[in-house]
Formats: C-alpha cells, sequence, structure tokens
C-alpha cells in the first residue's frame, strides 16, 4: 500500500494539505535511504580519513529523516509543536548533508545523488511547515 493509500483510508482527516504530506513522508524516506547508502559508500572510499563529517552528517540526517518522517505520517491526535519541531529538525540536518555532500559531489557520485535527495528533502519539509500554518 502506497504513502497516499494509507492516509485517504485512515479514519482522521489528514493534519495538511494530503500532497505537502505525501511528498514529505516519501522525500523523507528517500532522503533517509540515500543518506545511509552515502554513508555507507563513504566507508568505502579510498579518502575515507577525509570522509568522517560527510559519514557523521548523512548518518545524523537519516536519522532525523526516519523520525519526520513517521512523526509526520501519523494522524491520530496530532500534536503540532512536536511536528512542527520534527520538521524544522529534519531542514536542518537535510541543510548541513546537502552542504557537506555537494563539497565531494566532484569527486563522489553518491555524495551528488544524496545532495539532491536532501535538497528535496528539505524542500518538502519546509512546504509541509507552510501548509501547516
Amino acid at each position: 500500500m502506497t504513502v497516499r493509500q494509507m492516509l485517504e483510508a485512515h479514519p482522521r482527516p489528514a493534519i495538511a494539505d494530503l500532497d505537502a504530506l505525501v511528498r514529505c513522508i516519501e522525500a523523507c524516506g528517500d532522503c533517509a535511504a540515500s543518506c545511509t547508502g552515502c554513508a555507507d559508500a563513504d566507508l568505502g572510499e579510498d579518502d575515507v580519513r577525509e570522509m568522517v563529517r560527510c559519514i557523521r552528517l548523512c548518518l545524523d540526517c537519516a536519522d532525523v529523516c526516519g523520525a519526520t518522517g513517521r512523526i509526520v505520517a501519523r494522524q491520530t491526535e496530532p500534536d503540532l509543536g512536536v511536528i512542527r519541531s520534527a520538521l524544522e529538525t529534519c531542514v536542518v540536518a537535510c541543510r548541513a548533508s546537502h552542504a557537506e555532500c555537494r563539497r565531494h559531489a566532484e569527486h563522489h557520485e553518491h555524495c551528488r545523488v544524496c545532495a539532491e535527495a536532501c535538497n528535496r528533502c528539505e524542500q518538502a519539509c519546509q512546504d509541509l511547515l507552510a501548509a501547516l500554518g
């Protein structure tokens, strides 16, 4: 079942615009997977010592994105303060990981791919924050 189908089947109304909600949940999942994969790929690089900060930021971002996606997916009895805080934290984590991955993107394709995923997730979280009002 897709994210959209699950949200449409939920007995409670969505906490925000359904399209923005779906984009955010999916972007968080994609970013978490991309960051985990990038950190793992960083470990396999010959210049791994130069990649330590990238690894750290990617792993932090993966954890934050995973948690944010799960928090946002829950529609029953939401606390908008918690949701906003999670989204804001996700924006910060994505922005940091994006910036670090961009530094390595010229030499490591996995960093370029990860930076793009972080950028999409940051935008999706900002869009959902705007939709929450």
